[in-house]
């Protein structure tokens, strides 16, 4: 008696504390039970929870504490290193115009004394332990009266000694300053080659003039340790606010202004000699800051820390403890619905995920991979259909054309049927007769197996370069196949019943395009059958030696017709394929039995050859030349030079592939095999080393040369006839 669903439901034994403690007393002791039973542990688990929430308090109020505590020690950390800094840069400061001056003023005795070696030593001397002053100059308003130059600084840096002039004249403003008793410090690093100040101090009392000082800010900076990596980063500035020293060298160089920036600007407003802040910057990043000022010199020392590296510890160390607390809850939350999520949320959603991608003809999708058939309840038997259904879907597809299951599956197939322009090829071993009683000769009654065997090894080859050129094969017929192109194309000829006018035109050429490219990736796919065809036979001699095996060096002939075809299911409600009909079919099938007494391996017809030939066969009808985006597929034919005359179709020229010279073989196979290596013998059945003739194509493949005089015009089964 079969169970409906409720009394199935029904009939699922409950498991409670006592059946679960019986059961572990006769060792049948499970976890599941007891996780999906135990009340107790799901309070415990509320708890838990409790508990992670507290853990999570406590750390969140000891990392505010903690980062008031470590804020305060930046503020007096940035705010001593700023002093310090500030006092190694006066005392350099002092020290370089002390020395300048206790120059100048022995140059002035020695001067007196007219002791002209005793002033050169002098100089000498004091640029050999002051390599870093470029040059002292006084100077008036309008020109320079002493001019002391450091002559191995300015060779060192390629500089012109008329840059003193220079540099006077083209800070008139501040020289005026400094005339008037101002001291000022310039950023002088473009004129003088390197990060440079240059210091214009008054000079004697009344004498009109004032002291310039240039000198390299390299003592400097190592002074205040810029060049060591730390969170502080300590600069100075003029009264302008332009930059004077900087662990960034490229705004000294291009003489940068800082007086917006917000520590700065502080400065420059304050009447206070130091000070600190917490700022901003313009993008929003929060810093400690403190300044200094020298007044002697008429510059600030500047220290900033970036608040994020302040705390970076601190920050670091919220976020173990977060890790801490998200691990916590992440057990808990696991604990919690471990039997839930993963006993029936994550199956089904696995699930939902397979099935969905069946719908959209994705047969083999990687949900699948993750369906668990050993569960015993109802999601294990879904998981187990849809595993089926896959196989089925999979033969299925075997059975057809993986092209059109897919179709049916997503029901993107146009089931009535309907007319449609393709592209048909067909193709047949040469002596298959032969090769199957050489086959018997070998194997005697294991010959089936074998023969099966070599065909699917074959078949497997070819059916790779119908799929890779987006082609579908229709059907195997013994050592024949048919596939077409353009069979399951969205493209119907509902434009034909349009009134002449833009629109048809604009479809017919869409229908045009269209259908070239099915034809050239028909005939793209079957150059790709002539080299994977020389490989099969290049293996299949390596093997001809051994007494043990038999593999048959095989030639095939391959014909190919464009035009319209009747598309659609054709059968019986027992057995049906999704085929096409017609007089386009009947006329491909032709053509590849015209391959023999033409002496070729691929031959196209008129129809086909007149589809493309402007776009992409270089011939008269288009000088020889054809697009440059087409050049890549570009085609290369001989005509047959007879004409056959078809039934139905009345005379026809056909035409034999010979190359394509742009043919990639090593993309084409990649795109299946990833590690597919070309073989050097076998890249001479096409591509840039592939015949440039018939006859070479002939001479490749082994193909006698036809006496088209002497055609035995029933050799085709009388679909032919050969007229001169």
């Amino acid at each position: 008696m079969k169970l409906n669903l409720k009394e199935k439901l029904n009939s699922v034994k409950k498991i409670n504390f006592k059946n679960f403690f019986k059961s572990k007393e006769k060792g049948d002791f499970s976890f599941k039970k007891f996780f999906s039973s135990s009340i107790g542990l799901k309070l415990a688990l509320i708890m838990a929870l409790a508990v992670f929430l507290s853990f999570v308090s406590v750390i969140s109020l000891f990392n505010y504490f903690i980062r008031q505590s470590e804020g305060i020690n930046a503020e007096q950390n940035n705010q001593t290193l700023n002093i310090r800094a500030a006092v190694a840069i006066e005392n350099e400061l002092t020290g370089i115009c002390s020395n300048s001056f206790q120059l100048l003023d022995m140059m002035a005795v020695i001067s007196q004394e007219n002791q002209l070696d005793l002033l050169n030593k002098t100089q000498d001397l004091f640029f050999q332990r002051n390599s870093n002053i470029a040059c002292i100059l006084l100077s008036n308003e309008k020109s320079i009266s002493l001019k002391i130059l450091n002559n191995t600084y300015f060779k060192e840096n390629n500089l012109d000694k008329k840059i003193c002039d220079e540099y006077i004249q083209a800070n008139q403003e501040d020289v005026k300053l400094a005339l008037q008793g101002q001291s000022l410090a310039l950023n002088s690093s473009v004129e003088f080659g390197k990060p440079s100040i240059a210091l214009m101090l008054p000079w004697g009392e009344k004498t009109g003039q004032i002291c310039i000082i240039v000198f390299a800010t390299d003592s400097i900076s190592e002074n205040i340790s810029l060049g060591v990596k730390s969170i502080n980063n300590t600069y100075v500035v003029n009264k302008k606010g332009d930059y004077l020293i900087h662990s960034d060298t490229e705004k000294i160089k291009s003489k940068e202004n800082a007086k917006d920036y917000p520590l700065v600007k502080k400065m420059l407003e304050s009447e206070d000699l130091n000070s600190q802040i917490e700022f901003k910057d313009s993008n929003k990043i929060k810093y400690f800051g403190a300044f200094k000022k020298i007044d002697l010199f008429g510059v600030g020392v500047l220290t900033q820390a970036e608040s994020s590296l302040v705390y970076e510890a601190i920050n670091q160390t919220t976020k173990n403890n977060i890790f801490l607390a998200l691990v916590i809850l992440g057990l808990t939350i696991i604990a919690v619905l471990l039997y839930t999520h993963l006993g029936l949320s994550k199956p089904l959603k696995i699930l939902k995920g397979g099935v969905s991608e069946i719908n959209k003809g994705n047969f083999n999708n990687e949900y699948l991979e993750y369906l668990k058939t050993k569960r015993i309840d109802e999601i294990g038997v879904l998981n187990s259909a849809v595993l089926d259904e896959r196989d089925f879907l999979n033969t299925f597809a075997r059975f057809t054309n993986q092209n059109v299951a897919t179709a049916i599956a997503t029901k993107s197939i146009d089931f009535e049927p309907h007319l449609k322009d393709v592209s048909i090829f067909f193709s047949d071993i040469r002596g298959f007769t032969s090769i199957s009683d050489g086959f018997k000769n070998k194997y005697g009654t294991d010959s089936a197996k074998q023969i099966i065997g070599f065909l699917n090894d074959y078949m497997k080859r070819m059916v790779q370069c119908v799929e890779l050129t987006h082609g579908n094969i229709d059907k195997y017929e013994g050592d024949a196949i048919m596939a077409v192109w353009g069979l399951l194309r969205n493209d119907d000829l509902s434009f034909e019943e349009l009134p002449d006018g833009a629109e048809r035109k604009e479809k017919e050429l869409e229908h045009l395009k269209n259908c070239q490219e099915d034809a050239v990736n028909c005939i793209t796919g079957s150059i790709a059958m002539r080299y994977a065809l020389m490989e099969y036979n290049k293996n299949a001699a390596s093997l001809s030696t051994s007494e043990d095996s038999y593999k048959p060096i095989i030639k095939i002939g391959c014909g190919i017709n464009s035009g319209r075809a009747n598309v659609g299911l054709m059968g019986s409600e027992y057995k049906m394929e999704y085929t096409s009909i017609g007089d386009a079919v009947n006329l491909a099938s032709r053509t590849e039995a015209a391959n023999k007494p033409a002496g070729t391996d691929i031959l196209i017809t008129e129809d086909t050859y007149n589809l493309i030939k402007a776009d992409y066969i270089r011939c008269q009808e288009n000088n020889f030349t054809i697009p440059a985006k087409n050049k890549a597929k570009e085609i290369v034919v001989e005509q047959i030079p007879v004409s056959f005359s078809v039934k139905g179709k009345g005379e026809q020229h056909f035409y034999g592939v010979v190359n394509m010279p742009s043919f990639d073989i090593g993309a084409f196979f990649k795109i299946h095999d990833k590690n597919f290596k070309v073989d050097k013998d076998c890249a001479l059945a096409c591509g840039k080393n592939g015949p440039k003739s018939l006859a070479e194509v002939r001479s490749l493949l082994g193909i006698p040369v036809p006496d088209f005089s002497k055609i035995n015009l029933n050799e085709a089964e009388d679909k032919i006839e050969a007229k001169n």
